[in-house]
C-alpha cells in the first residue's frame, strides 16, 4: 500500500508537470486507426514523454437522446456513475465515498459527462504496469456494472432540482431558455432540464438508457500517452469487455435524430425583468462541426465578436460607444447546428441601442466580410496559438476525440495551419453569408427599459 502510494503522489506531480510543457512536435506526430473485433474504434497518438495516459470513450447518447418527458436523463446517468459499483467476482461493492477513495490510492482519475451530443467517459493514469491494470479494471467496472444506489439518487435529484429552481431566479437563465426555444422549437437541442422531468426519472430508466446506448460496439476510444499499439488495442479490450458482457453488443442503428430547422422568419421576444443588467441575445442556426466551412466560419466568427478586444463587436459596442463591458459571439457547432448567437449586457436603459448597434455590426460584416488586415490578425492569432491547443496530453486527447467523433481526417491537425493560412477574405465572408441570414435572427432582450 505504501509503495502505491508513493506512485500515487507521483501521479499528482507528474500532471503538474504536464501542464508546463508544450511539446509542439505534436502537432506532427501521427494518428493510427483501427476497429477491434467488437465494432469499437480507436484513434491513437502514442506520446512517449511522460509515463501516463489518458482515454476518452464517446458514445452517441447524449442529452439529445433523451426521452422527451425526461429531460435530463443522459446527464442523471453520468451523474450516477460515481455513486458506487457493483460487487464482481472477487471484487467487492463500492459506494461513491469508498470509490472516491479507490480512484485516489491509485492516483488516477476517471468520470463521466453527458453532453447535447454524446456521452464521454474518462480515464487518466500513469502508465507503470501494475497501477495502470489496476486503473483499468476499476474504470471498467464503473462503466459495467454502476451500483445505481436508490437513496443517493433521490439525495441528489433533490438538489438538482433545488439548483434549477434557484437558477430560474437569475436573468441570464431566463433569457438563455427563452432564446434555447426560440432557436431550436422542439428540436432536443432547445430542450431544458425541470424539476418536473427529473421527477419523471427512476433507476429503471437510467438502467435502461445505459443498456440501450452504452454499448461497447458504439465506443468511439481516443488514446493518448506512452503506450504502443499493442498495449492501446489491449487496454481498450480491457475497459469495453465488462461492458460488452453486461450490455450485449447490440448495434442495431438507433433511431435518428430530427434535423435542426432553418428559421422561417425573424422573432423577437422581449421579456420584463427587474435587473440592474439586461441580457440581450441576436442568433439563429449555426453549422454542424463537420461543415465544410468550419474554419472559415471560425475565423470570420474570431473577427466578428470572438477575438475578444480586437473583435469588431467589441470595437463599436464598447470602445467607441461605452454599451458594455463585454460583447461577444460564437456558434456552438456539434453533430448538428449549434446556435450562431451574440450576447453582452448592458444598462437596462442602453439596451435598444446597444442591440441596434450589434445589428448593424453583424449585417455590414455578413454583407463585406473582413478586411485584409482583419483577416491578418486574426490568422496571426490563431495560428500563433495552435501550439497551445496540443502542449499536453489532455489537450490533445480532446483534438483526436474531435477527429475521431467528427469524422475528420486523421491528418486533420497537421495540415490546419496551412488550411487556416490559405483561407481569402472571399472565403470568410462567403461562408459567414452561407451560414448567417441577417433578417432571420432570434433577438432576446431581458430587463431592457424603453
Amino acid at each position: 500500500m505504501k509503495s502505491m502510494k508513493k506512485i500515487a503522489v507521483s501521479a499528482i506531480f507528474m500532471g503538474i508537470g504536464m501542464g508546463l510543457m508544450t511539446q509542439s512536435a505534436w502537432a506532427l506526430l501521427p494518428i493510427e486507426h483501427w476497429t477491434q473485433p467488437s465494432g469499437a474504434q480507436v484513434w491513437l497518438v502514442q506520446s512517449p514523454g511522460i509515463p501516463m495516459v489518458d482515454v476518452q470513450l464517446d458514445f452517441d447518447a447524449g442529452s439529445r437522446r433523451d426521452p422527451k418527458e425526461q429531460n435530463g436523463l443522459a446527464a442523471s446517468v453520468a451523474m450516477m456513475a460515481s455513486k458506487g459499483v457493483k460487487a464482481t467476482g472477487d471484487q467487492p461493492a463500492l459506494d461513491e465515498n469508498g470509490l472516491g477513495q479507490a480512484w485516489a490510492d491509485l492516483g488516477a482519475s476517471f468520470g463521466a459527462n453527458a453532453g447535447r451530443d454524446g456521452f464521454t467517459y474518462g480515464l487518466r493514469s500513469l502508465t507503470e504496469p501494475d497501477l495502470l491494470q489496476k486503473a483499468v479494471a476499476l474504470a471498467a467496472r464503473q462503466m459495467a456494472t454502476p451500483s445505481w444506489p436508490e437513496a443517493v439518487w433521490q439525495r441528489d435529484r433533490e438538489r438538482w432540482a433545488a439548483a434549477i429552481k434557484e437558477a430560474a431566479t437569475r436573468p441570464g437563465t431566463v433569457a438563455a431558455k427563452a432564446f434555447r426555444k426560440d432557436i431550436f422549437g422542439s428540436h432536443p437541442y432547445g430542450n431544458e432540464v425541470t424539476g418536473e422531468s427529473l421527477a419523471r426519472i427512476d433507476i429503471s430508466a437510467m438502467q435502461a438508457f445505459h443498456r440501450q446506448l452504452i454499448a461497447a460496439c458504439r465506443a468511439k476510444v481516443s488514446v493518448v500517452g506512452a503506450v504502443s499499439r499493442e498495449q492501446a488495442d489491449t487496454l481498450v479490450k480491457q475497459l469495453l469487455g465488462p461492458l460488452q458482457a453486461a450490455n450485449g453488443n447490440d448495434c442495431a442503428p438507433l433511431p435518428p435524430v430530427p434535423k435542426v430547422a432553418d428559421l422561417s422568419e425573424a422573432k423577437t421576444e422581449n421579456i420584463p425583468f427587474e435587473s440592474a443588467q439586461a441580457q440581450v441575445l441576436i442568433g439563429q442556426p449555426g453549422i454542424a462541426r463537420n461543415n465544410p466551412d468550419f474554419l472559415a466560419v471560425m475565423v470570420g466568427n474570431h473577427i466578428l465578436g470572438g477575438g475578444g478586444f480586437t473583435s469588431r463587436l467589441m470595437e463599436e459596442v464598447r470602445e467607441k460607444r461605452g454599451l458594455t463591458y463585454g460583447v461577444y459571439s460564437d456558434y456552438s457547432p456539434g453533430l448538428d447546428r449549434g446556435a450562431f448567437k451574440i450576447a453582452l449586457q448592458t444598462r437596462p436603459d442602453q439596451a435598444a441601442q446597444a442591440l441596434k448597434i450589434s445589428q448593424d455590426v453583424l449585417r455590414k460584416f455578413v454583407a463585406e466580410g473582413p478586411t485584409e488586415k482583419e483577416l491578418k490578425a486574426a490568422k496571426d492569432n490563431l495560428i500563433g496559438g495552435f501550439a497551445l491547443r496540443i502542449d499536453s496530453n489532455r489537450k490533445l486527447l480532446g483534438n483526436v476525440a474531435n477527429i475521431a467523433w467528427n469524422g475528420l481526417p486523421l491528418d486533420y491537425l497537421e495540415h490546419w495551419t496551412d488550411r487556416v493560412q490559405a483561407l481569402t477574405t472571399k472565403d470568410v465572408k462567403d461562408a459567414m453569408q452561407r451560414m448567417i441570414q441577417p433578417d432571420r435572427m432570434v433577438t432576446v432582450t431581458l430587463g431592457a427599459k424603453p
